[in-house]
């Protein structure tokens, strides 16, 4: 059971560091468009956006990694508790948001890419909208995860 905590344990620290990622990333893009095109800021923004974004990438993989095992460990470790059973409809649902949230992850890297290539920037009014949108799927997340209801 020690080695079933310290896998959630950790795939809970490591999806606090995505979802900062998630969060922030898009405040950056907020802060390129408020720029304009004064070189010198919109330079650092850039490098701390793909920076940032390289980061989120490790932070998914690390917190995909150990969710994995939380999920299918008891297929390989002896005494492992196992979340696979009748009644885990949730889980899928939950899979489906996270997906979400790494897509979203996704395209947040592209217009970071699209800027660092001389892109237009984007509008800091529906930047801030859409930087909400990563709110309402971890809600969603963690109410599937702590009330399971189906």
């Amino acid at each position: 059971m020690a080695l079933y905590l310290w896998m959630k344990t950790l795939h809970l620290t490591f999806l606090i560091a995505f979802m900062a990622v998630v969060f922030y990333l898009p405040r950056i893009l907020v802060n390129l468009g408020e720029a304009g095109n004064l070189a010198p800021v919109r330079e650092r923004l850039v490098l701390m956006a793909g920076r940032l974004y390289r980061f989120g990438h490790v932070m998914f993989g690390l917190t995909f990694a150990f969710g994995l095992v939380l999920w299918l460990g008891y297929r390989v470790l002896p005494d492992f508790p196992t979340m696979v059973a009748m009644g885990t409809g949730w889980m899928h649902a939950k899979l489906a948001l996270v997906a979400a949230l790494f897509a979203y992850h996704l395209w947040m890297g592209r217009r970071v890419k699209r800027i660092a290539a001389g892109g237009p920037l984007p509008s800091p009014g529906a930047m801030r909208v859409v930087n909400e949108l990563p709110l309402l799927a971890l809600v969603a997340i963690l109410w599937l995860v702590l009330f399971k209801p189906f």
